[in-house]
């Protein structure tokens, strides 16, 4: 059974990732996206949830229906074909897990029912990244809004980006990202995921896209890391 070994504080930011089984996809149309996306708001309550009983309610609408208590406060995301970025603070002890539970074991069962398969859909334990900085804090922000930057500019990692300037328009258009809730002219009925004061807080003099640009591929080589087989065992004595 996978286990975490850190446990989360109350009150501390982390940045929360997993990917597909076997790097598989995990969201195959609009629809799933959509799905997540509605349970990243529903999910975050103290109260269950049952997307069956709300299928005949409007997309848009979802995120104006009550809560009693969020679980976390959320500061951004970002949703790829085959794995998702969450910036989460820990609001109610054990918070981060239950969370996190809920909406990866609603939404695989959805996507299992929907395709046809069984099974773990996602790298269980989901993995998570401190952050403990308050400038670090915005500027993970904008790491996690990056992520669709190998969809516009596929050796962008590489340093052969032509126009900077393009890409972050280009990213504005990517609706499955809280990038267009921070930058966007139109406010969205998806901004309701956000905590409101988390927004404020990061909103305020966050970097700009270009300005992280540089440095976004190092720390998504880390983060890449964590992904890789632990080594078991106390390392052999060199001969």
């Amino acid at each position: 059974m996978a286990f975490r070994r850190i446990p989360f504080v109350q009150g501390e930011w982390y940045h929360l990732y997993s990917r597909g089984i076997d790097k598989r996809t995990i969201f195959e149309a609009p629809s799933d996206f959509q799905r997540f996306t509605k349970l990243l708001y529903l999910g975050n309550d103290h109260k269950e949830i049952n997307l069956e009983f709300l299928k005949d309610v409007p997309y848009a609408e979802i995120f104006s229906l009550p809560r009693i208590k969020p679980l976390v406060a959320i500061g951004g995301y970002c949703l790829m074909n085959n794995h998702p970025h969450l910036l989460v603070q820990e609001k109610t002890n054990g918070g981060i897990t239950k969370f996190m539970h809920k909406i990866g074991t609603a939404y695989t069962s959805y996507f299992n029912r929907k395709y046809d398969r069984i099974g773990n859909l996602m790298v269980k334990p989901f993995r998570s990244k401190h952050i403990d900085d308050d400038r670090y804090l915005k500027r993970v922000t904008q790491y996690i809004h990056l992520n669709p930057a190998e969809l516009f500019e596929k050796n962008w990692k590489k340093g052969a980006l032509e126009n900077s300037k393009s890409l972050e328009n280009k990213l504005l258009t990517y609706q499955y990202s809280s990038l267009p809730d921070y930058f966007g002219k139109k406010p969205r009925p998806e901004r309701s995921i956000l905590d409101c004061e988390a927004y404020q807080f990061i909103g305020n003099d966050i970097p700009s896209l270009v300005e992280v640009l540089k440095e976004n591929h190092l720390y998504y080589q880390e983060i890449e890391g964590s992904f890789l087989p632990k080594t078991r065992g106390r390392p052999r004595n060199p001969e």
